[in-house]
């Protein structure tokens, strides 16, 4: 694994939350309201999830954390419900755009694992809404190559037995049954989500479609 230099990754940020940003703003309001691979999370719970680190200091978001009992999920999730809510869709995509170049990460990953936060619930919402948008290949070869074991489980990714081989770039992951795809749907499989049905080729491909 080959570290990128940290003005790339976060060049890569920047682009992709103004392309996410550009994205959003061209949905029409049954699409905000459409649901996305973030299971129980729609299109605008999904955008406030990806705006929350912009629009809170650090002191708020600890105390959200200990208003959740230290549950790191609950807190994302109650805000991103709460937010969505209160939020117009025009607030969350500005939330978003004029934040291109926010110095936010998570508490562990570094800038790679803010890029990858980008980059999955972008997909999360574009394919579950069938929208055909392709990320660029520098930012999911990047991703891909963070990819380790520990990342599996970080996410609860069932891939036990499975080589992931995608199908437009040269990378493979683990042993076992081949499951083929595109680059951008095995990140996904590796962050723990569900596709839906067509997208992946494989014995063990069923296990991941989404229900």
């Amino acid at each position: 694994m080959n570290p990128r230099p940290s003005g790339a990754v976060r060049a890569a940020i920047a682009a992709e939350r103004t392309e996410l940003a550009a994205m959003l703003d061209e949905l029409s309001p049954a699409q905000w309201d459409a649901p996305t691979l973030c299971a129980g999370w729609r299109v605008r719970e999904v955008a406030a999830h990806l705006s929350t680190g912009f629009r809170y200091p650090l002191p708020r978001m600890v105390l959200e954390l200990v208003k959740a009992g230290g549950r790191v999920n609950l807190m994302a999730d109650r805000r991103a419900r709460q937010d969505a809510a209160a939020l117009s869709t025009a607030e969350l995509v500005r939330a978003i755009r004029d934040n291109a170049h926010h110095p936010w990460k998570p508490p562990v990953g570094g800038i790679a694992a803010a890029l990858g936060h980008d980059v999955v619930h972008g997909l999360d919402i574009t394919v579950a809404l069938g929208l055909g948008r392709r990320v660029p290949e520098d930012r999911v070869r990047l991703l891909l190559e963070q990819v380790t074991p520990r990342t599996l489980r970080f996410f609860g990714a069932d891939l036990d037995g499975v080589e992931l081989r995608a199908d437009d770039l040269d990378w493979s992951f683990g042993s076992g049954i081949p499951l083929v795809g595109s680059g951008q749907d095995l990140l996904l499989l590796a962050y723990g989500r569900k596709l839906p049905p067509g997208r992946l080729r494989g014995e063990a491909s069923d296990r991941h479609v989404a229900g």
